[in-house]
């Protein structure tokens, strides 16, 4: 039944019961007393099944208005969680990118430095020693003097002694660029680092927002239920009192949405 019906009908119980009412008292003014008991216990019957379906509709009324604050709540809580989940993945979206460029930037940067460090680390040639210069000298000399056996010998021992120190010229140059490349490598690791913790941050600072605004949307949920719990009792006792006039309507504001909220804060 609508509350338009519903009224209605109220309406006609009341005009019967004030018939039957003014009936009573001109069956008492006449004297028919037995006309007045059967309308009396008319009367009896007529309120008591009025208040009986006053309890039910109230019961049916109010039992509405909670489901229609739990789906309300339920409607925010699902939009609630859309607007926090795009949210959420938007800024997973720009801190990827922001690693992805970073790091793309990084290893271009590492392969120029790496070839700049190739290219001017000093010292760029071997420097030899004057061992090594003087058995070239020897050597040298010795073929010219055309004692090709003992110049074959003498370049043997430069070659070995070249070798060698090329070779420790090399490991040093390595070294030292390896070392260079690695202090490259640590300063872009602290950039990154430091990137990784802004996104960590500003995710720690997002899922708090959202807990808090939870904590908000649930707290302002409860007031509401409260606040109709807290009516639907006052009309309850209202209509135990007074079963036959007693309003029945409950007026409760509910909590805008996430989406509403977004607007007002705009």
């Amino acid at each position: 039944m609508d509350m338009e019906s519903a009224e209605i009908d109220a309406h006609t119980v009341q005009d019967f019961v004030e018939v039957l009412e003014k009936h009573i008292l001109d069956c008492e003014k006449r004297g028919q007393y037995e006309e007045a008991e059967l309308a009396r216990s008319r009367l009896e019957q007529l309120r008591q099944h009025e208040e009986e379906r006053r309890r039910t509709d109230l019961r049916k009324q109010q039992m509405t208005e909670r489901l229609a604050i739990e789906q309300a709540h339920a409607n925010e809580i699902n939009e609630f969680n859309e607007i926090w989940d795009r949210k959420s993945a938007e800024f997973e979206a720009h801190a990827a990118n922001l690693q992805n460029q970073l790091a793309d930037r990084h290893r271009a940067e590492h392969q120029a430095q790496v070839e700049k460090l190739r290219r001017d680390t000093e010292p760029r040639t071997p420097r030899w020693s004057k061992d090594l210069l003087n058995l070239r000298k020897i050597q040298e000399t010795l073929a010219k003097m055309k004692k090709y056996v003992e110049a074959e010998k003498t370049k043997c021992q430069a070659d070995k002694v070249e070798a060698s120190e090329h070779a420790m010229w090399k490991q040093k140059r390595e070294t030292r660029i390896g070392a260079l490349e690695e202090q490259f490598c640590h300063k872009q690791q602290l950039e990154m680092g430091g990137l990784i913790k802004r996104i960590q941050s500003g995710r720690e600072e997002q899922r708090q927002a959202r807990k808090t605004e939870l904590e908000r949307m649930l707290q302002r949920y409860n007031n509401v239920k409260s606040q109709l719990e807290t009516q639907q009792r006052i009309i309850q006792q209202r209509v135990e009192r007074f079963p036959l006039t007693a309003p029945s309507g409950t007026s409760v504001s509910r909590p805008p949405s996430a989406g509403q909220r977004q607007v007002i804060a705009s």
